[in-house]
């Protein structure tokens, strides 16, 4: 099991890919800060300080985070997450 980081075009944003599939069918699946999600992998991530959004699809998670957090400082809580539900 692996997690791997990508960056994409929005500075404050993050892609954790999974070497497995995370989510089934072709639907994503979203919250923001204030929400609840279906998928309890999801919700934890939200209750991570500074983070704002997450958006699951498949094999991946994109986690949004404030300016007020470094991505040194959230990217191991995320992987440590997602490590703790199989991925």
């Amino acid at each position: 099991m692996a997690v791997f980081t990508e960056r994409t075009p929005n500075p404050n944003a993050v892609k954790f890919k999974s070497d497995k599939p995370i989510f089934s069918g072709e639907d994503s699946f979203s919250a923001m800060l204030g929400e609840k999600s279906e998928f309890p992998i999801l919700n934890e991530i939200l209750a991570l300080d500074n983070v704002i959004n997450v958006l699951g699809y498949q094999d991946f998670i994109t986690v949004n985070k404030t300016d007020l957090v470094e991505w040194d400082e959230l990217i191991s809580k995320v992987i440590a997450i997602m490590e703790t539900h199989g991925y």
